[in-house]
């Protein structure tokens, strides 16, 4: 009967959860460690909205390289110095490629000798000023900013990859010495032919900055050198630039998606437009011409 009775007694003794003084430890520790693991992660929780994540597009090379980039930039050339002067294929693959290489809207295409012949045989000087002065859709200088001789030794190279035997054009002679000392200062959107020709030293200012929404925004000078030469004309279905009905379906994928389209290529368009232009310089030329219908 005591036995029942001390089994069944209220005021017995108890046992607790905690029989071992390593549950004693254990059990005083997390007392203070959980507390405090908690009040970090609220403060966490509560002070990073304001702090782009670790993987945000904002961190990214291009995305810093975009903003840091100068406003501007001078680019002095000697056309008497051909160290300084750029060959006829380079010129084409930053310049001319992105049309003569598919050829779009009826440009002989690089290498097709039954396209060349017929233009061929007007000879060196009228093909020069086809590409000078711009023919068809095409703009003057193909909307680059390159001088005569440059663009000379584009016309040479295209022609000879397509059957003819042009010699290569001279480079203009030096300019005398107090010549040679003047600079001209030229806009990268209305850059004339004969200035860019000029054998005395030039220097071309050409904006590069992040583009501007709106009319007033500063032209990138890599839409002025190449992107023009299709989206100002909507060449190739390209969307014009300025023109809200072409360009209202492409919003939908925001900057960075049309950046994306831009370096890969999409439809008639080469990669980065048959450009060796980095990411940041596609980017600015996008936001450019998507700030032109808003």
């Amino acid at each position: 009967m005591s036995d029942a009775h001390s089994q069944h007694d209220p005021d017995g003794p108890h046992e607790g959860p905690i029989k071992t003084p390593k549950q004693l430890i254990l059990a005083v520790l997390y007392a203070f460690v959980v507390p405090i693991v908690v009040i970090v992660l609220l403060v966490m929780y509560v002070t990073g909205d304001g702090r782009p994540a670790a993987g945000s597009s904002g961190l990214t090379p291009e995305a810093i390289a975009l903003r840091i980039q100068p406003i501007g930039k001078v680019v002095v050339k000697d056309a008497s110095d051909l160290a300084s002067v750029r060959t006829g294929e380079q010129v084409f693959a930053a310049q001319c490629t992105a049309c003569h290489t598919a050829g779009l809207v009826g440009s002989p295409k690089f290498g097709d000798a039954e396209a060349w012949a017929p233009r061929i045989k007007t000879g060196y000087e009228a093909l020069l000023h086809s590409a000078l002065a711009g023919k068809g859709q095409m703009g003057a200088q193909g909307g680059g900013d390159y001088s005569d001789f440059e663009i000379g030794r584009a016309v040479v190279y295209m022609a000879n990859k397509g059957g003819a035997k042009f010699d290569e054009p001279k480079a203009p002679a030096a300019a005398a010495s107090g010549a040679a000392a003047t600079t001209a200062a030229v806009a990268p959107a209305a850059a004339p032919a004969a200035a860019m020709a000029a054998p005395a030293a030039v220097a071309v200012v050409t904006a590069a900055g992040p583009a501007k929404a709106g009319a007033d925004a500063a032209v990138p000078a890599l839409y002025t050198q190449l992107c023009q030469t299709c989206h100002a004309a909507g060449v190739a279905n390209a969307p014009k630039l300025g023109d809200k009905a072409a360009w209202a379906p492409r919003l939908a994928l925001g900057i960075d998606g049309l950046t994306a389209s831009a370096i890969k290529g999409k439809n008639a368009m080469p990669p980065r437009g048959g450009s060796t232009a980095s990411d940041a310089e596609i980017k600015t030329v996008v936001a450019y011409m998507v700030g032109s219908v808003k």
